[in-house]
């Protein structure tokens, strides 16, 4: 059923839609950039990927026929899979509210008048789930209201878009109105990738990173591997899309994409809507996949005829061999699933790669120690919102509803825009949800990213959760780190919300109704697109004014949650002679654990003071606790933040050591500004998640992994850290790195990098910001 191969695996691409057509009309990339045209997009795709393959004279994937179409340089770009780097020119750059603070600070910082591509801000991570939609979007506008100010005179200024609160989540905006096949997009959040079931490439990156693109700068990436994955059979009864991603994410591990692009191909491919591969891709940020992509097809088309573009899909016929990988094109490793063999499947708690069959989580969790009550199920969200995934929900409320059952768990949907919103309300797809229990949220993150004013279990209490979610790291969802949180599909949710146990199997078990008798649910269905079309419910989009002269934006001196940026220093040209180790990190450390979100996000805008969340929720190997180290000039133990702070005011450097895959996670870029701000020089681990890294490079700092990773059992707590041979830094040539501990005795052990020229030019410069000032 599922098999994992290695290289050189071939596969054919299917034919049979449409040749190219001759368009005379101009077909905007969307209703909201009437002034830019998909033809000429696509035929200068075209025009790359035939100088590409004249000079690579293989076949290629599909993945490499986006990536490389978008090269700056294409005629002479060096491009090796997993070793060049490749400087790339997106189409356009979307934000999150939460990223976009500091994306568009750095923007001003750089002192260009617009942005060079188009480029859109999204307001939904600032939203609490609390009392409800309405009551938690008056809410978060009033609490907001200096920052969607900012974003709102920002956007105008400079000339991005901006999507107000309420409109809903950034990725299915995106899909909604931005995505298409063949375009490349950036943004600046992990989950970008959610447009692969597109056809395009979607990449999640930090605000540096989406500040060269707006600036005009190639965007530079390592060239990806390619992973193939071999859909056959059709996905039925209760497995869902979600099913494919938790089974991938299972034979991957949370790391097993990383510097790779997933590239799903295959005749199961065409048993899935659109909103449906757009799930696959988005969770494939979890396996730490630079992005994922389907090949275009009619259920492409379909989605977006039904989102009023037409004119995109039929330019995307013509371009359907563009769209669609070469005959004998190779992977660099390939899985196999049988979707008719596929079952529902559950994953967690506390990683996404922990998958378990909902026939066997019971049994499991009792096992294991897991909480079998379930005391909330989630659904929506940015993974799982479409009207299809609603549907199948509320086809299974209508059934519990006529035996008069109600959820057993407390029960949130969140629309994942307000067009989803607007549209399951009008077609009362909501109603039989909210009849038995459920409550619909904002159109916004939510809970999903911690936004989750959480009031049924006392913080710290033991307990169980299952979403339709994506990430469910260590106090994920709601800061509660014995939360023990589970993701699957919608639908599966839904049944073990009305069971309110994790011992319940919806394809074998039964539920009692109102007068005790056992009854069986019946496979969920669902339509995958709205009979009477979309309903865009509330026009909530802000286009830049043709004319932003007289558009001020102010920042407050004296605001808590926005400050203006001030320049890092530039690297002394000396090596780094006896660093302080900060601490040394054991065990899993995502983004979360080194910035946290949830109560955090309020800060965004505003460096010093989220600064105070720095790796507040990591391990210190030292001692096993949280935020809690020992001090080299006090010698008394201290939270992380206050002791990095101590040390920076004193004049001493400091270093933090990692395990593996460091950093994976979000996309949030505040993760690598805030060990600079607070005096950071090198993070130093067995290995990093990819955005991070980046990230790190951009503001300034080394991040550097153990040539041995057994090394990181040398580091002892105390120790002071040099790193030799930044005087002759140079791409491919590891650094020296000697460990002095407090007996006064040493070690001495290699570190690899994998900076390029231009990356060690930012550290140079003292960050990629600088560099760029350096050229104006």
């Amino acid at each position: 059923m599922f098999r994992l191969s290695k290289r050189c695996l071939t596969t054919s691409a299917s034919r049979g839609l449409a040749t190219t057509s001759q368009l005379h009309q101009r077909v905007p990339m969307s209703k909201f950039d009437p002034e830019t045209d998909v033809r000429e997009n696509m035929a200068k795709l075209q025009r790359n990927v035939d100088i590409v393959k004249s000079r690579l004279r293989r076949p290629l994937t599909l993945s490499e026929k986006i990536v490389y179409g978008h090269l700056d340089e294409p005629e002479t770009a060096d491009i090796v899979r997993g070793e060049s780097y490749l400087r790339l020119r997106p189409d356009r750059v979307a934000m999150q509210d939460a990223t976009a603070q500091m994306a568009m600070l750095q923007f001003i910082s750089s002192g260009l008048p617009k942005v060079a591509v188009p480029s859109t801000i999204h307001c939904d991570h600032l939203i609490e789930a609390q009392l409800g939609g309405e009551k938690d979007l008056t809410r978060a506008k009033d609490i907001n209201a200096e920052v969607y100010n900012f974003l709102s005179t920002a956007g105008a200024k400079y000339g991005a878009g901006f999507w107000k609160p309420g409109s809903g989540i950034i990725h299915q905006i995106i899909l909604e109105n931005y995505a298409y096949p063949g375009i490349m997009l950036i943004g600046t959040d992990s989950h970008t990738v959610n447009g692969g079931g597109l056809g395009g490439v979607f990449v999640g990156v930090g605000g540096a990173d989406a500040v060269d693109v707006m600036a005009d700068i190639p965007w530079e990436l390592k060239c990806p591997k390619v992973i193939g994955v071999h859909l056959t059979g059709e996905i039925s009864a209760w497995t869902s899309p979600k099913d494919v991603i938790l089974k991938v994410a299972d034979i991957l591990t949370v790391k097993g994409g990383t510097g790779a692009i997933v590239e799903y191909f295959g005749p199961g491919v065409n048993s899935m809507s659109c909103t449906g591969m757009a799930t696959i891709c988005n969770m494939g940020a979890e396996i730490g996949a630079t992005t994922s992509i389907f090949p275009y097809n009619e259920r492409m088309k379909k989605y977006l005829e039904a989102t009023d573009r037409a004119g995109i899909a039929e330019v995307s016929a013509g371009y359907h061999s563009l769209l669609n990988s070469d005959e004998g094109c190779e992977y660099d490793e390939v899985i196999e699933i049988n979707l008719s063999e596929l079952k529902p499947l559950i994953n967690g708690p506390f990683t996404p790669d922990l998958c378990t069959p909902i026939s066997e989580v019971g049994a499991r969790a009792e096992k294991e120690g897991w909480p079998t009550e379930i005391k909330v199920g989630l659904i929506g969200s940015c993974t799982n919102s479409s009207y299809e995934d609603m549907t199948r929900s509320a086809s299974i409320a209508r059934q519990a509803q006529s035996k008069g059952v109600e959820f057993k768990s407390l029960f949130t949907i969140t629309p994942g825009s307000e067009q989803i919103r607007a549209t399951i309300e009008r077609d009362g797809i909501d109603k039989p949800l909210r009849d038995i229990g459920g409550m619909v949220l904002a159109n916004a993150c939510g809970p999903c990213i911690g936004q989750w004013d959480r009031q049924d279990v006392p913080k710290g209490e033991k307990n169980t959760i299952v979403t339709s979610y994506n990430r469910n790291f260590t106090g994920r969802n709601d800061a509660n780190p014995n939360t023990h949180g589970f993701v699957a599909s919608p639908e599966i949710v839904t049944a073990l919300s009305l069971a309110g146990t994790l011992n319940f199997n919806p394809e074998t078990d039964s539920l009692l109704d109102k007068d005790g008798n056992p009854f069986m649910l019946d496979t969920p269905y669902g339509d995958e697109l709205p009979s009477n079309g979309f309903d865009a419910g509330e026009d909530t989009y802000q286009p830049p004014p043709a004319d932003s002269s007289a558009v001020t934006v102010d920042v407050d001196p004296e605001s808590n949650r926005l400050e203006l940026l001030t320049p890092f220093a530039k690297w002394d040209g000396q090596d780094y002679n006896e660093l302080q180790l900060l601490i040394k990190v054991k065990g899993k450390c995502t983004t979360d654990h080194i910035s946290a979100a949830g109560p955090w996000l309020k800060f965004r805008g505003h460096l010093n003071n989220i600064s105070n969340n720095f790796l507040i929720t990591a391990t210190n190997a030292e001692n096993g606790e949280m935020n809690s180290i020992k001090s080299a000039i006090t010698g008394e133990f201290g939270a992380v933040p206050a002791t990095g702070r101590e040390y920076k005011a004193a004049g001493i450097g400091w270093v933090v050591v990692g395990d593996e895959n460091y950093g994976e996670g979000s996309s949030r870029e505040h993760a690598a500004l805030e060990p600079r701000h607070l005096g950071g020089k090198a993070i130093i681990v067995r290995s990093f998640a990819r955005i991070h890294e980046t990230n790190l490079k951009k503001q300034g700092m080394l991040p550097l992994t153990f040539a041995d990773p057994a090394d990181y059992d040398k580091v002892q707590p105390g120790d002071k850290i040099s790193i030799n041979g930044l005087t002759s830094f140079a791409p491919g040539v590891p650094l020296s790195c000697t460990l002095k501990h407090g007996d006064g005795s040493t070690d001495t052990f290699a570190l690899n990098h994998t900076f390029n020229d231009n990356q060690i030019g930012w550290f140079k410069a003292g960050s990629a910001l600088n560099k760029m000032a350096e050229g104006k």
